[in-house]
C-alpha cells in the first residue's frame, strides 16, 4: 500500500505520516524535504520535479520489496498527475489523503513549532493554490483533532 499524506505545511502531515508508519507492518515513510536537503542550494520550484522523480524511484523500490509506503507531502494537481502517471500500473493500493485544518490553524504556532515569516506565506501560497482543498483522494477535516484522532480517521479510510 502506497498513502500519500497531502496538505500545506504545517497541516500534520509529517505527524501523521510518522504515526501511520508505526501502525503498518513494513513500511517506510519518505519524507521528501529529507530528499531535497541533498539540494538545498537549488532553488524550491527547481528542486521539486527532481524530489518527485527520486520520490517515485524509492517508492517503486521499496513497494518491490514488499514494503508498504507512507508519502507526506503537499501535492498540487500537476504534481498529482505526474505522481498517479509513474505509479500507473504498480501492484498495490494507492490512497492519496489531505489534512485540511482551516488556515487559521494552520497559520499558529504549535507547542512543537514556531512559524517563521517564510512558512506563514508558503501556508498562505498553499492555501490559495488549494492543496488542503484538491481534486482527488479524500480531505480530511483536521482543525479540531488531536494527532491520534487524525490518525484514526486516516486509518478509516485505507483500512476499508
Amino acid at each position: 500500500m502506497i498513502v500519500f499524506i497531502n496538505g500545506s505545511i504545517h497541516a500534520g502531515k509529517s505527524t501523521i505520516a510518522k504515526l501511520l508508519s508505526e501502525k503498518l507492518p513494513r513500511c517506510a515513510n519518505i519524507e521528501i524535504d529529507e530528499l531535497r536537503n541533498f539540494i538545498s542550494s537549488t532553488p524550491l520550484e527547481e528542486s521539486i520535479p527532481l524530489n518527485l522523480q527520486n520520490t517515485i524511484s524509492l517508492i517503486k523500490n521499496f513497494v518491490a520489496q514488499d514494503f508498504n509506503v507512507v508519502v507526506p507531502y503537499p501535492l498540487s494537481q500537476k504534481n498529482y498527475e505526474y505522481v498517479s502517471e509513474q505509479l500507473n500500473g504498480i501492484d498495490t493500493e494507492i490512497f492519496f489523503i489531505t489534512l485540511a485544518p482551516n488556515i487559521e490553524k494552520a497559520l499558529t504556532d504549535s507547542d512543537n513549532r514556531t512559524l517563521d515569516d517564510w512558512e506563514r506565506e508558503r501556508i498562505k501560497h498553499h492555501y490559495k493554490k488549494g492543496i488542503p482543498s484538491p481534486n482527488f483522494g479524500t480531505i480530511i477535516d483536521s482543525t479540531d483533532d488531536t494527532p491520534a484522532e487524525t490518525l484514526k480517521k486516516v486509518l478509516s479510510v485505507i483500512e476499508k
